[in-house]
């Protein structure tokens, strides 16, 4: 019997090529229609049977884990990068910027935000905690910006959940005609963010609310 602590056989040429083409396919689906697409179109899609796909990956959080490490690890560097600028307010910027930039040609990663998953395998475990570490670099941005006097004091981290539902819906509207629309749609909002614009707002939905309707129209959007 092989020792549980045992490491992973190599995968054999074959199987290797199967599951970069299933991880290929599920990243290009996911990227187009959201986590939600069907493992059949991912086979489809890849050249593989339907079975191949769940014996490589037994699950969906397993293959969304394998799709989507290296944005989420991009994701936590991007926290953490705004976070080591030296301008607060800049670092708050340039963080809205680049997770709008990368929501802004892939649906899954946009369903990614809102879900968590149970730490099933490895690869699931460290995709939560680099989610975990966007969040906390997130609040510490935040705090910061306020701090230097360049974001208005009744900004709401949530606020980011609001931001990122709107601009899923300039991006699905305008990607066949004007895939960088959302880019102005950013700037105004960055501008309306900044605290020499600031005036009294309405308090901030229910954080729980905020994930529903993102949930809602982030699946609403899918083919």
């Amino acid at each position: 019997m092989t020792s549980p602590t045992s490491p992973e056989r190599p995968l054999r040429t074959d199987a290797a090529r199967n599951r970069t083409a299933i991880v290929a396919a599920a990243q290009r689906a996911f990227a187009e229609a959201g986590l939600q697409v069907p493992f059949d179109e991912i086979a489809r899609r890849a050249g593989v049977g339907e079975a191949t796909v769940h014996r490589r990956f037994p699950d969906r959080a397993s293959l969304i884990a394998a799709a989507f490490g290296d944005k989420m690890t991009a994701y936590a560097e991007a926290a953490a990068q705004a976070l080591a600028e030296p301008d607060p307010w800049q670092g708050f910027c340039g963080y809205v910027r680049r997770v709008c930039a990368m929501q802004s040609g892939d649906r899954g990663f946009a369903d990614l935000l809102t879900v968590t998953f149970a730490a099933v395998n490895p690869a699931v475990a460290q995709l939560e905690e680099h989610r975990g570490s966007a969040l906390r670099d997130w609040l510490t941005i935040v705090r910061k910006a306020k701090a230097s006097g360049g974001l208005r004091k009744d900004f709401h981290p949530d606020d980011m959940i609001v931001l990122l539902i709107a601009n899923a819906g300039v991006v699905a509207a305008t990607a066949a005609t004007a895939p960088d629309a959302w880019q102005r749609h950013i700037e105004y909002m960055l501008q309306a963010f900044a605290a020499d614009n600031s005036r009294p707002l309405p308090a901030p939905p229910a954080h729980d609310a905020l994930l529903r309707t993102m949930r809602r129209t982030q699946s609403s959007s899918t083919p």
